[in-house]
């Protein structure tokens, strides 16, 4: 079936004025049927009075307090009404108005579980200068005990995906979405195509790339996730994938 309806999920707390980017660039996108899932933390900075007059027919606002950043997408993939289902940052926006019309049309030829895109990321206030670009043309099933995954802003799957794999799980605090794409791409054999396209522009210093002691947990995590699903790994593997990163910074 060609997909109809995209649903782009986003949650936040106490994003500040910058998630409106992030709204702006849902809205320009020339898909013709677009659903914004907006999961509030119950923030106290005047996000729900900011986002309240921007929302179109059939965007969802959902503005409750939550047990952190991966119930919130649980929150929002089960409120998800599209064939197909997206998250977005809400520090992040889509790299221009086809994105999500490009994804669809990968969607109709390809007849995958998933679709997945690159990220580039940028510098806050700059946009429009990447300083690195995410290639999830390099994730391989078989790569994850060394760390390889798709870049998850620009990962988008079925809803029968979804429910498929299940919810993100909330016991881990930074690597809930490398536990999830162990479970879909190994346990569950999501099928997947890539496409060498830039879905998503990043900015850099979130909470997964915000300095040593994060990149220790989620290191700590990732190997915990690999453990748990059955998957050889050690330090040094994951610690590899660093290596590519910095040839990012190169090859952009």
């Amino acid at each position: 079936m060609p997909v109809q309806k995209i649903s782009v999920v986003t949650v936040c707390y106490e994003p500040g004025p910058i998630l409106l980017d992030a709204i702006q660039s849902v809205h320009a996108q020339d898909f013709a049927q677009v659903e914004h899932v907006i999961i509030d933390g119950g923030s106290k900075d005047g996000t729900v009075d900011r986002v309240s007059g921007l929302l179109r027919a059939g965007d969802v606002l959902v503005s409750e307090p939550d047990k952190g950043i991966y119930d919130a997408m649980n929150k929002g993939v089960a409120r998800a009404t599209g064939d197909v289902i997206a998250l977005l940052n809400a520090d992040d926006r889509y790299a221009d108005p086809g994105v999500l019309s490009r994804v669809a049309a990968q969607f109709d030829a390809a007849g995958t579980d998933a679709v997945l895109g690159d990220v580039s990321f940028f510098k806050p206030g700059a946009p429009e200068v990447s300083i690195r670009r995410y290639n999830s043309g390099m994730f391989k099933p078989e790569r994850i005990g060394w760390g390889w995954m798709p870049a998850h802003p620009a990962m988008v799957l079925t809803r029968e995906a979804y429910d498929r794999v299940g919810p993100y799980r909330t016991d881990y605090r930074i690597a809930a979405d490398f536990e999830f794409i162990v479970r879909a791409f190994r346990e569950h054999g999501l099928s997947y195509s890539y496409l060498r396209d830039v879905f998503v522009k990043m900015q850099v210093g979130g909470v997964s790339t915000s300095g040593a002691s994060a990149r220790k947990t989620i290191n700590r995590e990732m190997l915990r996730a690999c453990k748990e699903n059955g998957i050889a790994s050690n330090p040094l593997m994951m610690n590899s994938r660093y290596l590519m990163k910095a040839l990012e910074l190169v090859r952009r």
